[in-house]
């Protein structure tokens, strides 16, 4: 489970927007950049290069 502490200070290293965490934690989405940062073992990769686009599925919630 990513710390809430954690969630409140990152930002997309894109945009510098607000991130949300996926409800099943594995990725935080950026709603601007439609850009989602991989977790891995509960560590956030804010790296654009790592980053995948959202589906358009997931650009509609």
């Amino acid at each position: 489970m990513l710390d809430q502490q954690l969630l409140d200070i990152l930002v997309c290293p894109k945009c510098k927007g607000p991130v949300t965490p996926r409800t099943d934690e594995t990725a935080l989405e950026c709603a601007a950049c439609k850009l989602a940062y991989p977790v891995r073992d509960d560590i956030p990769v804010m790296l654009v290069e790592e980053a995948e686009s959202l589906t358009v599925e997931e650009k509609d919630r």
